[in-house]
C-alpha cells in the first residue's frame, strides 16, 4: 500500500465521489480509480460500494479509513514537531475566546507572556463558535465554557467562575450585604448587549427565576460599564474575580444569592495535535496566571 494510494482513498471518503476527489487532489478521476482498483486488488477487498454515481464506504473501507485517518495525525503530529524542534523555543499560537473575555481575562497575561517569551506569537480571536473553530484547526487552542465533552478534544478544566453585583459605594444598595438575585428586575442595571456571554449567563438565571431584566442602560464595553457604576447611573452583574482585580474603593461588590450565577472555564485543543512548545508554554502560563489571580483576590 503506497501513501500516495491512502491519500487517495482518504480524498474520496471525504467527498464521496470520485471526480471532486480527483479535482482535490490534483490529478484526473481515471488515474484516482485506477489506483483506488489497484488499492482493492492487493488488499484483496472491496473499499465501496458502487451504485450508479453513487457511492459509499463497504465495511472494509470503513476500517481503512479509521486507520488512515490516524496515520495522517501521526503524521502531521511529527511534522508539527519537527518545526517545533527547528523553532527552538519559538513558534506560534492562536487563541479563540468568547466575545468580551479578551477584556475580561486576557489582557495582562497577553502582555506578561510577550514580555516572559518574546520568540512565540500569539494570535487572540474572539469567536463564539470556539469548539467548532478548535476541530476544523482554524485555530489552536480554545477557551469557553465547561463542560465541553467531545472524544475529539482535549478539555483542561481552569476555574469555577462565580458573578456579583457591582454598585457604586455612595449608591445605598453599598449598606447590604448580599443581594438576593430575583432583586435585579427592580434594580436600575447597566449590562453588555443581550449576545454577549456574560449577558446570556445572567438572563439564563434571571429567567429561571421567572423574570426578565430589562436594562436601563447597554454597552459593549467593560471601561463604559464600570464607568455608569461609578458615575451612579446604576448597577452591574460581573465576573467576581474580575471585580476583585479592579481594586477600585469605589466600588462595592455584593454577592449575589439564591442562586449565585456561575460558570465553569475550560481550555479545549485537538486530541490529536502535537502539543508544541508554543502550546505548552501558553497552557502553563495560562493555569498559573489564574492560580495568581484566585491567590491574590482570597488574600485582598
Amino acid at each position: 500500500m503506497e501513501l500516495k494510494q491512502l491519500q487517495y482513498f482518504m480524498a474520496i471518503c471525504d467527498e464521496l465521489h470520485f471526480t471532486r476527489a480527483a479535482e482535490k487532489m490534483g490529478v484526473s478521476a481515471p488515474n484516482i480509480s485506477q489506483q483506488i482498483r489497484r488499492l482493492e486488488e492487493e488488499l484483496g477487498v472491496l473499499l465501496f460500494d458502487r451504485v450508479g454515481k453513487t457511492i459509499v464506504l463497504t465495511e472494509a473501507g470503513a476500517i481503512l479509513q479509521e486507520h488512515g485517518a490516524a496515520v495522517f495525525g501521526h503524521l502531521r503530529q511529527a511534522s508539527d514537531a519537527i518545526t517545533d524542534l527547528k523553532q527552538m523555543q519559538g513558534g506560534s499560537l492562536s487563541i479563540g475566546v468568547l466575545p468580551g473575555d479578551a477584556d475580561l481575562m486576557f489582557n495582562a497575561l497577553l502582555l506578561n507572556f510577550h514580555q516572559s517569551y518574546p520568540t512565540i506569537s500569539l494570535s487572540l480571536l474572539e469567536t463564539t463558535k470556539i469548539t467548532e473553530q478548535v476541530l476544523d484547526r482554524s485555530i489552536d487552542v480554545g477557551v469557553t465554557i465547561g463542560p465541553v465533552i467531545d472524544e475529539r478534544l482535549t478539555s483542561i478544566p481552569l476555574f469555577h467562575e462565580e458573578f456579583s453585583l457591582a454598585v457604586s459605594t455612595t449608591d445605598p444598595l453599598a449598606t447590604e450585604s448580599f443581594i438576593p438575585l430575583n432583586r435585579l428586575h427592580a434594580l436600575k442595571m447597566v449590562m453588555f448587549p443581550p449576545d454577549h456571554q456574560c449577558r446570556k449567563l445572567i438572563d439564563r438565571f434571571c429567567m429561571d427565576k421567572g423574570f426578565i431584566l430589562q436594562p436601563h442602560m447597554v454597552t459593549t464595553t467593560l471601561s463604559s460599564l464600570l464607568q455608569m457604576v461609578l458615575s451612579g447611573v446604576g448597577v452591574c452583574v460581573l465576573p467576581r474575580l474580575l471585580l476583585e482585580n479592579l481594586h477600585n474603593k469605589d466600588i462595592k461588590i455584593l454577592p449575589l444569592r439564591n442562586p449565585t450565577p456561575s460558570q465553569d472555564i475550560c481550555l479545549i485543543y485537538r486530541s490529536d495535535r502535537y502539543v508544541g512548545y508554543a502550546m505548552r508554554t501558553f497552557i502553563k502560563t495560562l493555569r498559573t496566571y489564574i492560580e495568581t489571580v484566585i491567590n491574590h483576590a482570597k488574600s485582598s
